[in-house]
């Protein structure tokens, strides 16, 4: 009978986290950010089908990079767990810090106990009544969960880009403003990206209860500009 290979707890571990940083590198980087009417989620994808940014609930969003066919799967887990809470209790039950806590649950689990992680790495956004009371929760392929009240960088290079929008954003910042930071960051020095490159999304307190919304097309290249 032969004995089965033997491997440490801690190289187990290292083995998963640099298997899932090596396939969210891959993909293409996104950003989310705070400005003065709500939350901007961006990303650089020219696909016209697959989505990075959705709506989860009245006033929460998500985005994703990595292996889309993962990150769906758990937006439509969160839209599906939201929905649950919202009906069996009250909408105001349901909130970012809660879903993006069921999302490192899941994250975790994965991590420790199946073969394979989920290579992702998500952005929870909400907004709130004010300015001040707007949230980003970052989620790490191991269930990691990371609050901020200013922006976030995800996926490939996001050392780097995460970089070049410190060195630009501002508290309180236009939305105008605030895209152009973030596609600078996005871009880089050496390039620049057309609206059809690109993936805008907006959580926003002048759209009413429903507060996510799609930028696109002409209003998405007035903003560029």
């Amino acid at each position: 009978m032969t004995m089965p290979m033997y491997v440490s707890p801690e190289q187990l571990m290292k083995d998963r986290a640099d298997y899932a940083r090596k396939g969210i590198s891959r993909g293409r980087a996104a950003v989310a950010c705070t400005y003065s009417e709500g939350v901007l989620l961006c990303a650089e994808n020219p696909s016209k089908t697959l989505r990075k940014a959705g709506e989860i609930y009245d006033k929460i969003g998500f985005m994703g990079v990595g292996k889309y066919s993962e990150f769906d799967q758990l937006r439509i887990a969160g839209i599906r767990h939201a929905d649950l809470k919202g009906y069996s209790f009250s909408r105001d039950d349901v909130d970012a810090r809660w879903l993006a806590n069921q999302y490192a649950q899941i994250l975790g689990q994965y991590f420790t106990h199946e073969m394979k992680p989920l290579e992702v790495e998500m952005i929870v956004a909400e907004i709130g009544d004010m300015s001040e009371d707007d949230q980003l929760f970052h989620l790490l392929y191991d269930g990691t969960v990371m609050d901020t009240s200013s922006f976030v960088v995800i996926g490939g290079e996001a050392e780097l880009i995460r970089e070049r929008v410190q060195e630009n954003w501002a508290s309180g910042s236009s939305l105008k403003e605030s895209i152009q930071v973030a596609t600078l960051a996005l871009s880089g020095p050496d390039r620049s990206f057309s609206s059809d490159e690109l993936e805008v999304a907006l959580l926003s307190r002048g759209n009413g209860r429903r507060a996510f919304t799609r930028i696109e097309g002409d209003e998405l290249n007035e903003l560029l500009a």
